[in-house]
C-alpha cells in the first residue's frame, strides 16, 4: 500500500498541503467555496474561473482565494 503524494503549498499565507495533480479547482470546491462568490490567485497572479479546471498546482504554490470586487 502506498501513501498518497502530497505537495505542500500556501493557501492565504497558511501551510496547507494537497494531493499530487490537484487542480485550483478541487482546491476551491474541497474548501467549501462556491466557485462564483471566490477569485483565486496563485504565486500573485489572477487565475480566472474558467482556467481553474486546468490549472494544476505544484509543491511551493502560494494560493490566495478572496471575494470579488464588484464597483459601480
Amino acid at each position: 500500500m502506498h501513501a498518497l503524494e502530497v505537495i505542500a503549498l500556501s493557501l492565504d499565507g497558511r501551510p496547507h498541503s494537497v494531493p499530487v495533480k490537484t487542480t485550483l479547482a478541487a482546491l476551491v470546491t474541497s474548501l467549501d467555496h462556491l466557485p462564483d462568490k471566490v477569485s483565486t490567485a496563485v504565486n500573485g497572479i489572477f487565475v480566472p474561473r474558467a482556467q481553474r479546471d486546468v490549472y494544476v498546482l505544484a509543491d511551493g504554490d502560494a494560493v490566495l482565494l478572496f471575494q470579488p470586487i464588484v464597483g459601480g
